[in-house]
């Protein structure tokens, strides 16, 4: 039975590996620019959602302030409550109905609603990120004469970034996968290629076992990659602390020109040649 497997995986490849090939590469195309534009609008969103609003700030900006905070709070919900194919489906054919125009190009869609997803999900994680950061540091930027956008850009995002890596590293591997679920729009992905070819074959099976190892290929290095920069960011595990000021000269090494050694002018004091 194996036999036959490998046979029937090593025929399909033969015939279809190009076209396996094709779906790859537009799985990781999309699911690479997703999750980078899905990381922008999670930071946007969650530094909007960390501004500062005392209660002695005037009436504008506390109004705006809860208005922005409750869209934010509507958009993350709603993204991360439903299916991924339904707003696929809400997005590509729910146009016409609500704007009366539609989309043309399978990308375009792709692309925006797995970004708006990404981002829903990328939104949270980055609020938490800001607000494990100790307070200490926006005070002590504070202190400085900084205000919360250098605050923010300077201190607290760097910190943010490097804590949340292991998250986006996460969410981009399961864009890897669900990037699948944009096949009910008929955008080529590794997925569709499966059920194209499969459908064209009748060996269903042998199509999805090629297709599994190539996930799992997928997310294996991935993973590896990421983990190569997670460990990267953090730096050395141990540090040599500085000992000594390397600036200041080691005792009894002074030298001045034109002088005797300490020495010869102990003997010359005492009488003694040297």
């Amino acid at each position: 039975m194996l036999e036959q497997l490998f046979s029937d995986i090593g025929i399909i490849w033969a015939k279809y590996g190009t076209v396996y090939l094709t779906g790859i590469w537009n799985t990781l195309v999309l699911a690479t620019v997703s999750t980078l534009i899905g990381c922008v609008i999670g930071f946007v969103c969650g530094i909007l959602q960390t501004i500062p609003c005392a209660k002695g700030d005037n009436l504008a900006k506390r109004f705006f302030l809860k208005l922005l905070r409750i869209v934010i709070r509507i958009y993350v919900e709603v993204f991360r409550g439903t299916p991924m194919i339904l707003q696929a489906v809400f997005i590509y054919y729910g146009m016409p109905y609500f704007f009366g125009m539609a989309f043309r190009d399978i990308w375009t869609v792709s692309i925006l609603v797995v970004s708006i997803n990404t981002g829903a999900y990328m939104a949270e994680s980055v609020r938490g990120g800001i607000m494990s950061i100790d307070a200490g540091q926006f005070e002590g930027a504070k202190a400085i004469g900084m205000n919360h956008f250098q605050t923010m850009l300077s201190v607290i995002l760097p910190q943010t970034l490097r804590n949340i890596l292991p998250q986006i590293g996460n969410n981009y591997i399961i864009n890897v996968k669900d990037t699948s679920v944009m096949f009910i729009i008929g955008f080529q992905d590794f997925f569709a290629v499966h059920k194209m070819v499969s459908g064209a074959v009748f060996k269903y099976f042998p199509s999805a076992f090629l297709e599994m190892g190539g996930y799992l290929f997928l997310t294996l290095l991935a993973s590896f990659l990421l983990r190569a920069l997670e460990k990267r960011l953090q730096g050395k595990g141990n540090y040599e602390l500085v000992s000594e000021d390397q600036l200041v000269m080691t005792a009894g090494t002074y030298q001045f020109s034109g002088a005797a050694p300490y020495e010869e002018k102990s003997r010359d004091y005492q009488g003694e040649k040297p």
